[in-house]
C-alpha cells in the first residue's frame, strides 16, 4: 500500500542516534554508524524523530510500503519495559491515533498477567505526559477537574432582550426500556435485547448529552459501564457476544467520552464483535466533555 513513512538521507546522517529514543515503536536503529529504518510495518509515519535529527536527514515520503501494524509493534515494545510503553502510548495521543491506542492498551489488557508492570500505572503516567503533568488525582484527564464557567447573569440578560414565550412546561418522558441497565448486571438473552439496535454506553454520556434520551435512546435498548473504574471487564466481552450471537441484536452504538481512558469500551464491542459468528455494524460516537458531538462513524 502506498502510505506516508519516513525516509532517511545517508549522507546527511552523522549517527548521533539523537532520533533513536523519539522512536518508542523501535523503527530505527544505528547500524554501520547510521540511523536505519529497519521495518516498514514498525513506523507510523507521523515523524516524531524528524525533530530530534540535528542535521535534518529525516523526511517523510509517501510510498509503497507495509502498513503499519500496531499488534506487532506493542507486542515488540513491552520488552523494553515500563518507561518504553508510557512513550509510545504518549505518542499515540499526541498524534490523536485512537485507534491505534484502543490496540495496543486491548493488547496490554490482554496480557496483563505476563508483564513486569501494572497497566493502570503506566495509564496514569501516560495521561500526566499528555495533559503536560499537572492533572490531579493522578494524572488522568477523565479525572482533570472543568469549571464551565456559565455566566448565570449573562444568561438572565439574555432572556430578557429575547424573551422565549413557552404556552405550558413540557416534562420530557424517560425513553428507558428496561433495568437493569449495568453491564455487570444485565441479562444479554434478556427479551428487551431480542432482535434490538442497543446502545452502550459510557457512565458519562448520559450525563454530558441534553438530548440523550430523545435523540439516542429512544427505541434502543441500553447498557452502560465505565471502561476506567469498572472491575472483571472480560465478562462485558463475552456478555456483548451473546447478545450478538444468541440475542441476534441488529446494531451496537457505542458512545464514549472524548477521555482516552474512555476508548477501552470501543476495543470491548470490537473484541466481542470478533469473538462472534455474526457479523453486525457497530457505531461510534465520541462526545466532548461539554455534551457536543466530536465524532460519528462505523468501525
Amino acid at each position: 500500500m502506498k502510505r506516508e513513512i519516513i525516509k532517511i538521507d545517508e549522507e546527511k546522517c552523522n549517527g548521533c542516534g539523537l532520533c533513536i529514543p523519539s522512536c518508542p515503536e523501535g523503527a530505527l536503529q544505528i547500524i554501520d554508524g547510521k540511523a536505519r529504518l529497519v521495518s516498514d510495518l514498525m513506523c507510523d509515519g507521523l515523524g516524531a524523530c524528524i525533530g530530534e535529527c540535528p542535521e535534518g536527514a529525516i523526511e517523510i515520503e509517501e510510498r509503497e510500503a507495509e502498513p503499519y501494524n500496531e499488534s506487532a509493534v506493542i507486542r515488540e515494545i513491552v520488552k523494553f519495559g515500563e518507561n518504553t510503553v508510557v512513550a509510545h502510548l504518549k505518542h499515540l495521543i499526541d498524534h490523536d491515533e485512537m485507534r491505534y491506542f484502543e490496540i495496543a492498551v486491548g493488547y496490554l489488557e490482554e496480557n496483563a498477567h505476563s508483564q513486569a508492570f501494572n497497566l493502570e500505572n503506566v495509564l496514569d503516567k501516560v495521561y500526566a505526559k499528555s495533559m503536560g503533568g499537572d492533572c490531579a488525582h493522578g494524572g488522568c484527564p477523565g479525572s482533570r477537574s472543568f469549571d464551565f464557567n456559565i455566566d448565570l447573569n449573562e444568561v438572565e440578560e439574555a432572556v430578557k432582550a429575547e424573551p422565549i414565550v413557552v404556552a405550558a412546561p413540557v416534562e420530557l418522558k424517560s425513553e428507558l426500556r428496561q433495568w437493569p441497565v449495568q453491564m455487570h448486571l444485565i441479562n444479554p438473552n434478556a427479551p428487551v435485547f431480542r432482535n434490538a439496535e442497543v446502545v452502550l454506553a459510557a457512565d458519562c454520556v448520559a450525563f454530558s448529552v441534553g438530548n440523550f434520551h430523545q435523540k439516542y435512546l429512544k427505541g434502543k435498548s441500553l447498557a452502560i459501564a465505565c471502561p476506567k473504574l469498572d472491575q472483571g471487564k472480560e465478562v462485558y466481552v463475552e456478555k456483548l457476544k451473546a447478545m450478538i450471537d444468541e440475542a441476534q441484536i441488529k446494531e451496537l452504538h457505542v458512545m464514549v467520552m472524548e477521555v482516552p481512558c474512555c476508548s477501552g469500551l470501543v476495543h470491548i464491542a470490537n473484541l466481542a464483535r470478533e469473538a462472534s459468528s455474526r457479523k453486525i455494524q457497530i457505531r461510534k460516537t465520541v462526545i466532548g466533555i461539554k455534551g457536543d458531538v466530536l465524532q460519528e462513524s462505523y468501525i
